[in-house]
Formats: structure tokens, sequence, C-alpha cells
């Protein structure tokens, strides 16, 4: 059944409201589109919260990017929406955010490629790292354009993360999925280190994908995801700089040494 253009307005004005009170986006951050038909996109406007968002406030483009409608101005990364629909004519809607834990990944230059949860494996096989390009020049999707064909959503290095699918709400959940995913990952490093699934109950995830009714494109292939046979230790996870390990007490002890040499002990 076809949806309304402004049926399609209030879906991109509901997903705008969700993600700024969710606290993926401040002030004017984030953007979203939906296809309208093979030559129009209905998309957020530049320079207007998604909080505030307004079925008004949207704008429509044709597939090069040209505003054919709208009292607002189109967003810069517009173009980063219509190459995702180009390359995937599957794709109907893109939303781009910048979720807290996810874009920590990303501007720490960490994909979140770990094979932990099965609903990731299952859902997005992994969410790879683009390469930084700057925000409204053509080098924002220069990192991206690998990784399009075949995973539903990307962390953007040093800027967010990305999702897409048929319709506005999957990609909303899709992004939330990705930060979901990224806040485990981070409490599991607190805690000591999280422990990927072994290669075999990974491959039963991937199988497991047609019982569930599962569409997603990335399969199992070296570094996305990463199973518990090439995980790397959790000593080798930060790059750069000499490492070197003590116990509990040989800390203290250093600590207490540091104190007294400055007379605080």
């Amino acid at each position: 059944m076809s949806i309304s253009e402004r049926e399609l307005r209030e879906h991109i004005v509901q997903v705008g409201h969700l993600i700024y009170q969710k606290g993926w986006v401040a002030a004017n951050d984030g953007n979203i589109s939906v296809r309208l038909d093979p030559e129009r996109v209905l998309c957020t406007p530049t320079q207007t919260s998604k909080g505030l968002l307004r079925e008004e406030d949207l704008i429509i483009v044709d597939m090069e990017g040209n505003k054919l409608e709208g009292r607002k101005e189109r967003t810069s990364e517009i173009a980063m929406h219509l190459l995702i629909m180009k390359m995937r004519p599957d794709v109907k809607s893109v939303v781009h955010a910048h979720p807290p834990v996810a874009t920590g990944y990303a501007t720490a230059g960490r994909p979140l490629n770990l094979a932990l949860l099965p609903e990731v494996i299952i859902g997005l096989g992994c969410v790879p790292l683009a390469e930084y390009g700057l925000p409204g020049t053509p080098a924002l999707t220069d990192g991206m354009v690998p990784y399009i064909p075949k995973y539903d959503a990307l962390l953007m290095a040093n800027h967010g993360a990305v999702s897409y699918g048929p319709d506005v709400f999957t990609a909303f959940f899709k992004m939330e999925t990705v930060e979901h995913y990224a806040r485990i990952a981070l409490v599991a490093e607190l805690l000591g280190g999280a422990k990927a699934l072994p290669r075999e109950e990974v491959q039963k995830l991937y199988d497991s994908r047609t019982r569930y009714g599962v569409k997603a494109r990335a399969g199992m292939e070296p570094g996305c995801p990463v199973p518990a046979e090439e995980a790397p230790l959790i000593e080798d996870v930060h790059d750069g700089g000499d490492r070197f390990t003590v116990t509990r007490d040989e800390l203290v002890a250093l600590v207490e040494e540091a104190l007294r040499a400055r007379g605080l002990s």
C-alpha cells in the first residue's frame, strides 16, 4: 500500500523528534530523507533542530540535490543520502545522526565489528568505519562507497553514523541498534574486555536470517564481524604507545612512591 506525502512528512518529523529526544543530535545536527518517487526526495533542511522540526519545514529535492519545493534551504549533506539511494535501489530512507557512544567509537577510529550480539549479527552483520571526509564536500562520501552496497549502517570517522532502509522507521531502528551495540561494547570494555562469539556460532546466526525473515545484505567475511578466533587480545585493542602490565599492589606502590617524591605522603 502506497504512503502519501503527508504521511511521509509526519514520519520524518516523528523520527526527527525521536533522535533529538534520545540525544543523538544537538542543536541543528543530523538529517533525514525519504524517497517520494524515482525523481524526488523529501528531506530535512539545513539549520533546523530536529527536536523542533515541523512538517512545513521539509523540502523536496531531485536526485541531483537541486531544491524543487520548500521555503528552507537544503542540507549540504544531502549528497550522502542521494548517493546511498543511487547505489542501493532498495533504500528509500536515510538517517544521519551523531549518537554519542557510537560516535565515540568513530572518533577513536574503531569500527563496531566484534561478533558480540546475536541481534546485531543477524540484522546488520557489523558496523564498519568509513574514512573521514570533510562534511559538505564530495570527500564525505568517498570512504563510504566500498561499504554502502554491503552494509545497512556505517560509522563515519570523526563525524557520526548513518543508517538506511526501505522506510524511515527501519532506518531509525537500525541507528538505534548501532547505538545500543556501541553502549554494550563500551560497558564490556570497561568490565575487562568483550568476548566475541566463535566463528561457528556466528555462521549459525547468519544461517538463521531466513527463519527470522531478515534480508540483511552483509555476509560473514574477514574482519566483519570479527569472531573469537580472530579477536585481538585486550591489550592489543588500542594501537600506538608502549604498554606494560602491573598488578594492583604494584600500582599502589607506584602511586605511593610518586606521592612521597612530591612530599604529599
